[in-house]
């Protein structure tokens, strides 16, 4: 008896002990390795303050690889920290590889947080599948509600033809009618496109009051450049992409509106202030929603992590699953909520690029 019941006895002595395993699948070359390094940076200050809080039994560990921008990556990827490093909780970025990747985490039953891709075909992907960022689709009605203060009736749209820009072209085609407005023009762009002389004399040609842009990473820069080279004046306006670095420093994109989650980086709570204060600290500049959102990201697994320890429940993919849809909890932004298919229910806003800084649009 004894020989039987001291090896399973040790084996879980073993398991309490071993540090939380957080797995990172980040573009970190490739196309969009711009966005990994912000990804990146958020997920390190926030293990920091973990860390400092010591209110877990065991650390947090950091398993990260490069998706590098495509599906095959993010597969390969995925199947490393799956098999080899046993990480019950993966943080994503990038719509096409989250696809690649979740059918791999979830024959495993690994919990994956997604804090870039905005693809709303990405809603319900898997049951192991979640949201820290609202999807394009969510953030429309923030966009409508300022378009219908502005009096904008002419909408023309240039987007990437991929899921993602299609979901736009739909959400834009059945939301400008409610604010009395319509779409008076749609071209679509290939991901391999640079060069957009034929739009752009098709958006000059039909006068809109706001030129919306449903693409992302060089081909994005490349339109508003474009567009501005072009002498078209009117609006710009994009979803939460526009929050990145390469956008800020384009001297193009200057006014450029873009929806997002609520990013005050003024707020009093201390949870934000924590985080801005961090960044700016760190990495000697404001913060952007994409860091907000992995940042967020972190402070999840944590408190995951935190109420599982309580319930004496181990850290698997499958009760962390469990606990995520059950619960609401305090990130930058406010308090958030889960639902059934994995999307975040928190606030959205509009955002201006401004001077080469992102402010909150009035």
């Amino acid at each position: 008896l004894a020989g039987a019941v001291l090896p399973t006895f040790s084996s879980v002595l073993r398991a309490e002990s071993q540090p939380y395993v957080l797995g990172t699948l980040f573009p970190m070359t490739g196309l969009l390795s711009e966005l990994g390094t912000v990804y990146t940076a958020a997920t390190a200050l926030a293990l920091e303050h973990v860390a400092a809080d010591k209110r877990l039994k065991q650390p947090i560990v950091l398993k990260a690889e490069d998706s590098q921008s495509t599906p095959q990556g993010g597969a390969v990827g995925m199947t490393k920290l799956v098999n080899v490093d046993s990480a019950p909780y993966v943080l994503v970025g990038l719509t096409g590889v989250s696809k690649a990747a979740a059918p791999i985490a979830t024959r495993a039953k690994v919990m994956m947080v997604n804090g870039g891709g905005v693809g709303p075909d990405l809603a319900g992907l898997s049951p192991y599948f979640w949201y820290i960022i609202p999807l394009a689709n969510q953030e429309l009605p923030t966009a409508f509600d300022w378009m219908k203060r502005h009096d904008i009736k002419r909408v023309a749209l240039i987007y990437l033809d991929d899921p993602l820009g299609n979901a736009l072209l739909k959400g834009l085609q059945g939301g400008l009618p409610t604010i009395g407005a319509e779409l008076v023009g749609k071209s679509s762009a290939t991901p391999s496109a640079q060069q957009f002389p034929a739009m752009i004399a098709k958006v000059r040609e039909v006068k809109p009051d706001l030129i919306y842009v449903a693409s992302y990473g060089t081909q994005q820069t490349q339109i508003f450049k474009q567009l501005r080279d072009n002498g078209l004046t009117q609006p710009l306006m994009t979803y939460s992409v526009g929050g990145t670095p390469s956008v800020a420093s384009l001297p193009e994109a200057d006014g450029l509106l873009f929806t997002s989650q609520v990013a005050d980086w003024d707020a009093a709570d201390p949870l934000t202030r924590r985080f801005v204060e961090g960044w700016r600290a760190k990495y000697k500049d404001n913060p952007s929603t994409y860091a907000q959102n992995y940042y967020n990201a972190v402070l999840l697994y944590a408190q995951l992590i935190e109420s599982l320890e309580k319930a004496g429940k181990p850290v698997t993919g499958e009760n962390l699953k469990d606990a995520i849809a059950s619960g609401t909890f305090d990130l930058v932004g406010g308090t958030a909520r889960f639902s059934p298919n994995g999307t975040i229910n928190m606030p959205t806003q509009l955002n201006r690029v401004e001077n080469g800084k992102f402010e909150k649009a009035s």
